[in-house]
């Protein structure tokens, strides 16, 4: 298990006004809407989601160090649990042909507007009931969805992830170190159920046996 950071380059490309996103629109409607994963969340105004989640190639950077680090080849699978509309796996699929791509996400509408060539290997369901049998893929990723879930089914989540990997595991959590950094997070988030220190993701971890590659990333 290794703290990896192959994220943050990419998340610190957002400008985010932590006060304007709590003031400028009901925080709890805005949450009810995005948390329901449809248009409005993905597609629909900023203040409900990403304004227009589409696809302008800044996950290849991201999949070409994932690539890499975990030496992926041809002929290998991957799954990326929480997969939303599929970039980094198309990314994935484009930095090394001939992989074997799955994704699996809660949202229907996500898969529905993916990229056409990756749209048959993603798959609708809960990450805390992963379709596949035990050891299937080569890696598994899940980025910044797991601190989505409710506890109960974060445990199953990170057991499951266990299970249907062989060695290779690589996750992306949002996390806080401060009292600034919390109430960021707090302003900023739509769809988070999981408030947690990056202490406390390492107890998550060891407490569910994960045993594979992490990152954090942070609302400074």
């Amino acid at each position: 298990m290794e703290n990896i950071d192959f994220i943050t380059q990419v998340h610190s490309k957002t400008k985010r006004d932590y006060l304007k996103r709590v003031t400028e629109y009901p925080k709890a409607e805005a949450a009810k809407l995005a948390k329901k994963f449809d248009l409005d969340y993905w597609d629909g105004d900023r203040k409900t989601g990403y304004g227009g989640f589409k696809y302008d190639g800044r996950w290849r950077s991201v999949a070409e160090k994932l690539a890499a680090h975990y030496q992926l080849k041809a002929g290998q699978k991957v799954l990326d649990v929480g997969c939303g509309k599929g970039f980094l796996l198309f990314d994935l699929m484009t930095v090394v042909p001939g992989l074997e791509i799955h994704g699996l996400d809660i949202s229907q509408y996500a898969i529905d507007h993916s990229k056409e060539e990756i749209r048959p290997f993603l798959k609708q369901g809960s990450a805390a009931k992963l379709p596949f049998a035990d050891h299937t893929f080569d890696l598994v990723i899940s980025i910044t969805t797991l601190h989505n879930l409710y506890c109960f089914d974060l445990d199953q989540a990170l057991r499951e992830i266990e299970r249907v990997g062989k060695q290779q595991k690589y996750i992306v959590v949002e996390a806080y170190r401060n009292e600034e950094e919390k109430a960021n997070l707090l302003y900023w988030q739509l769809t988070c159920e999981m408030f947690c220190t990056p202490d406390e993701w390492l107890w998550w971890f060891k407490q569910t046996g994960y045993s594979g590659d992490y990152s954090f990333i942070y609302f400074e």
